[in-house]
């Protein structure tokens, strides 16, 4: 680990320099080969702060200059739902711990950690991105990356419990994760569906009223120039299956709610029968997943359509 900022530049300057703050690249063999290996390590391990921040600024500053950048996958979303692309799905893969040595050979696909996984891992938001973006330079990406904090969750128990210290605890998040550089968040406020009520949107009105709030914070804080891909959902994971009916409960009280002249969600988490962790049969085995693809393709249909 090196104890000051000018000793790591030293150490580096083969692959790389600053000048006026910018980095020029010398080297990028040098560069991929071996010292983003112990930058990266840099950016996690050493004890001094200051030089943890440095490294990961100087890693998204060398991403960036070779091309591989941290984006929002608003645009291909909104091509995928105006039906401009399509036959392929883009997978969204929760890297936790060997975030940066994982090796992936795939078309595209979301990086993401969930709010609940950045607290056991201590992965915070500008580490993962940090990882992200020293793999994409290791492999030599060029073009964008998405990087997605996962189910931002807002937790019944403690939402009744303390409405607004619950809200501020995701909020809080949501503003670390965006100045992380991470330009898509979804939002989980589905553990706020009450089945209890009659009418459907009564069951969801928590559930898109909070969505809504949480988009409006969002939108607040987006850099400029960059629209971020915010997901909502209207089926807790686990439970019964998402319905149409249900689909447009939400998306008429989200709507609502969040007024005319923002961008709203570009997608949504439904429920089709799968269980986190899978479901654990009498004899201590996992049974074999279910997804009911009819469910997927009802809703997409709707989601597109309407």
């Amino acid at each position: 680990m090196y104890s000051s900022i000018q000793a790591l530049l030293d150490a580096a300057k083969e692959a790389f320099v600053l000048e006026n703050e910018k980095v020029v690249i010398k080297n990028e063999k040098k560069l991929r080969d071996g010292i983003i290996d112990w930058l990266i390590k840099e950016a996690i391990f050493n004890e001094n702060e200051t030089i943890v921040k440095y490294a990961r600024s100087l890693i998204s500053k060398i991403a960036k200059e070779l091309g591989a950048y941290s984006a929002s996958i608003q645009i291909l979303y909104d091509a995928m739902g105006n039906e401009e692309v399509g036959g392929f799905s883009v997978p969204a893969i929760n890297l936790r711990g060997l975030t940066y040595d994982m090796k992936l050979n795939v078309g595209p696909i979301i990086f993401e950690i969930a709010k609940s996984e950045i607290g056991y891992t201590y992965q915070r938001p500008s580490e993962y991105t940090a990882c992200v973006l020293a793999a994409a330079i290791k492999e030599g990406w060029k073009g964008p990356v998405f990087i997605q904090g996962d189910h931002f969750q807002v937790k019944a128990s403690k939402y009744k419990e303390n409405p607004e210290k619950e809200i501020e605890g995701v909020k809080d998040i949501i503003k670390e994760a965006i100045a992380g550089e991470f330009y898509n968040i979804d939002l989980d406020t589905s553990t706020l569906v009450d089945l209890s009520y009659e009418t459907l949107d009564e069951q969801q009105k928590d559930n898109y009223t909070i969505a809504a709030e949480l988009t409006k914070y969002i939108r607040e804080l987006e850099p400029e120039g960059i629209t971020i891909s915010v997901g909502g959902e209207i089926g807790e994971i686990g439970t019964k299956n998402s319905t149409p009916a249900e689909l447009r409960a939400y998306m008429d009280g989200y709507k609502r709610v969040l007024g005319e002249t923002l961008k709203g969600i570009s997608k949504m988490s439904v429920q089709t029968g799968t269980a986190h962790g899978g479901v654990v049969l009498p004899d201590g085995s996992i049974a074999d997943v279910k997804v009911d693809f009819e469910t997927l393709k009802k809703l997409g249909e709707v989601a597109r359509n309407e």
